[in-house]
Order: C-alpha cells, then structure tokens, then sequence
C-alpha cells in the first residue's frame, strides 16, 4: 500500500482594504520610506480598522474563500488548527469562534501558537492527522491581527506589522506529492529578545504595566536578525541535505516575510536564485503566522504540480522550522 501524505489542494486568504503606508508611519514615529525600504523592505502593511472585527473574522473570510475555491463543503471539515498570537481574547480559542462563524459543525479545533513559525508547526501538525488515516479534510490556518499588539510610538518594531489571514486545505494522498518532510526547532533561551512583556500569569495587566507599554511586541533587533538568518538557514539546509537537493531541484523557497535582508541572506546560504523566492513583504509587511499561506496566495497561480517547495520560518520563542512538500495541483 503506497504512503498517505497530506497534499494542499487549495488555499484561500483575506486581506483587509485599509494601506497603511511608510509616508504615514513617518508622521507617527522618526522614520521614512527610504529607511524602511532599506532596511526592512516594506512599502504597506494592510490594517484591519473596521470596529469590531478581530482576528476571526479575518480567518472566517479565508476560509470562505478556501472552502469555495476547493468546492467543499463546511461540513466535511474534520479539523481546524488556528496559528495566531493575536487571539480575539485568551479564551475561548480563536480556532473555536471561526468554527461557529464558518459552519464547520463536524470539525474539532484548536489554537496554536509559535508566533511565526505558526504555519510551519501548524501545517506539521495537520498534515500528521491526515497521514494517520483519521482525518480527510483538515484545515490550516495563519491569521494574525498584528496592529492590536504593535505599539505605534516604536520606531524598532512598528514598520514591521500587518493583519491577514491565509488558510490551506490539507487533504490525503497516495501520489508522490504533499507534504514530504519537516523539521522543527525551539530555543527557550531567546524569549528575552522578542516577546510581550506582560499580559501573561507572570506580570498580569496592571496600571504599570499598561502605562509602561508592555502589553506590544518588543525586541532587540540586532540578535533577532542574527539568530533569525542563522537558524532559517542551517534547518533549510539540513532539509536541502536530507534529501540530497540543490538550489536546481528547488522550484519555490517561501520565507517567512519578516525583512528583505533576512530572506536574501537565508536564499544565498541555500543557493537559490531570487526568481525562485516568494516575496510579498513590500505589500503586507510582517503578517506573522499569516506570512507563508499569503505568498503561496499570491503565487497560486505560478504553481505546478510536482512543484518543489521548500518553507522556512522564525519566530519568538524562538521557534523555528521547515517544511519540504511537493505542490499537488495545477494553476485552476
């Protein structure tokens, strides 16, 4: 009996309409296009500012999206994994409210939470239920509303962030396609370079620790671009290794999209040429768990079947991790 793997067959996102643009981000902190540009790459990132909306609503719209694009309906779904940090509240689960907002009424979910390694441990995950035999339809999904956690008086970090959703269907196989391989990693030690201070069991919210801004996103960037090039690197390598590939058997290399420096960086190690990187960031900014499913959206339609793809993303905690896979179908 040939291998189950889990192959994608569909992938649908959203993004919200709102631009918020470098020349506006200069009039809120000392910065400019030209910097930004320079240093990070970004031109926009896209806000979600409608009142009362939150991370769900983004991941319900994917879904939608994924759900009407593959032809499926909501309950066939067996399993729903949410990658977010920016939950619509610490409980319930995210994943629980986008399950009574879509209608999956069969599927069971749950959270997970790497920050932006999400998707890469999430579709890991997913794509285990799928191989096991117990689950046909599962999806994945990185949604993460990132203007609820940056602080806009931050010159270092807000540049970096925008909101979007992207979701993947993950469905059995017995073809040479799917999710091959996967690895991933975690060093504890560098929770003190990128993380949100308080908000948490260790420093519940108080008057201080609200007036000290330390319920955003907070890191020192120098460390963090080092150890991101580094650890992005050395695990797609070992990757590229393990299956014995070069820059040549590589169609598409999906960075997670966090700084244009990092994912050059990453690419040479690798030995990829530039036309055969997904690049969104310049549009999108840093999506966080969102990153990786919207450059597979964008590119959707460049994508071959048997396609090699490789997946590389870093995140607080740090986490980091890779994910090998063949692309299962053809531009529709």
């Amino acid at each position: 009996m040939n291998k189950i793997r889990a192959a994608i067959t569909g992938i649908g996102a959203f993004l919200p309409e709102y631009r918020l643009t470098n020349e506006e981000i200069s009039q809120l902190v000392e910065t400019s296009d030209e910097w930004i540009m320079q240093r990070i790459g970004i031109k926009e990132r896209r806000i979600l500012k409608e009142e009362g909306m939150a991370t769900s609503d983004m991941g319900v719209a994917a879904i939608k999206e994924l759900l009407e694009k593959t032809g499926t309906k909501p309950e066939e779904i067996d399993l729903l994994i949410c990658a977010t940090i920016t939950p619509d509240s610490p409980l319930p689960a995210t994943a629980n409210i986008i399950n009574h907002k879509a209608g999956l009424v069969n599927a069971w979910s749950f959270d997970l939470t790497a920050a932006c390694s999400g998707f890469v441990y999430a579709l890991t995950t997913g794509a285990k239920f799928v191989e096991s035999g117990q689950y046909k339809k599962v999806i994945v999904l990185g949604a993460d509303m990132m203007s609820s956690i940056t602080n806009y008086k931050d010159r270092a970090t807000c540049p970096l962030f925008g909101d979007g959703a992207g979701a993947v269907l993950l469905e059995p196989t017995t073809e040479d396609l799917g999710v091959i391989d996967h690895i991933n990693r975690v060093d504890g030690s560098g929770a003190q370079y990128l993380q949100i201070k308080s908000g948490g069991s260790l420093r519940p919210a108080s008057y201080e620790t609200i007036d000290n801004d330390e319920h955003f996103v907070y890191q020192e960037g120098q460390t963090v671009f080092k150890m991101a090039v580094s650890s992005m690197a050395d695990v797609a390598v070992e990757m590229m290794e393990r299956h014995q590939l070069t820059g040549d058997d590589i169609n598409w290399f999906v960075p997670h999209q966090a700084n244009m420096r990092i994912i050059d960086a990453v690419g040479r190690r690798m030995g990829i040429n530039k036309e055969q990187v997904m690049v969104n960031i310049q549009k999108y900014g840093n999506t966080t768990a969102a990153t990786i499913p919207l450059c597979l959206y964008d590119y959707e339609s460049q994508l071959k079947k048997g396609d090699s793809i490789i997946l590389v993303a870093f995140g607080a905690g740090f986490t980091w991790g890779t994910v090998y896979l063949k692309w299962a179908y053809d531009p529709k």
